[in-house]
């Protein structure tokens, strides 16, 4: 059997990981941690000082930077919270992909922080950030999509558009690959 089909096997189907992320709870909180000092949110709490001050947020991924429904920027949040815009639609046709790696470095390296929180957010907390996180999980934590979807599901309701999806499949493949070569 040849590596990539290999690989392949190893990978769900988008229908399958749909049929996966239909399943548990369909409701959500406005914020959750879905693994340590890591939330996933939606824009009312991500546009709420307040309650970002109360959770001790240190960090905001706003994958929804620049939109109209949301209000976040350096500015917005001033000098105690450092601020990281992701300029991304849900939209199954946006390439949320080239996004993967530079987030989840931005990511690790608030969590390396002494007492850092980090929200992730868009306007909902289920599609674009979510994938963020999932792509988190997979490239500092070698989790599959499978097994990433799973931690994160644990503690909220997902569900990336199948665009996302395919690339989140695709980013999988890449790294069972790059795994692979590193074993």
């Amino acid at each position: 059997m040849q590596e990539k089909d290999a690989v392949s096997l190893l990978t769900p189907s988008v229908k399958e990981l749909q049929r996966v992320l239909y399943g548990g709870k369909r409701f959500g909180n406005h914020v959750d941690e879905v693994w340590p000092n890591l939330l996933i949110g939606d824009m009312s709490v991500a546009n709420d000082r307040y309650s970002l001050w109360k959770l001790g947020i240190t960090h905001v991924v706003n994958v929804a930077h620049g939109r109209m429904y949301s209000q976040g920027s350096h500015d917005f949040y001033g000098p105690t919270v450092d601020y990281y815009g992701v300029p991304a639609d849900d939209s199954p046709s946006f390439d949320l992909s080239r996004y993967f790696f530079p987030s989840a470095e931005y990511i690790q390296n608030a969590l390396d922080t002494n007492g850092a929180q980090v929200l992730v957010h868009c306007a909902v907390g289920v599609s674009r950030s979510a994938s963020l996180v999932l792509a988190y999980l997979m490239i500092h934590h070698h989790y599959t999509l499978l097994e990433a979807i799973n931690k994160v599901k644990e503690r909220r309701w997902i569900f990336p558009n199948k665009g996302f999806l395919k690339q989140l499949c695709a980013l999988d493949k890449k790294l069972h690959i790059r795994n692979s070569h590193q074993e």
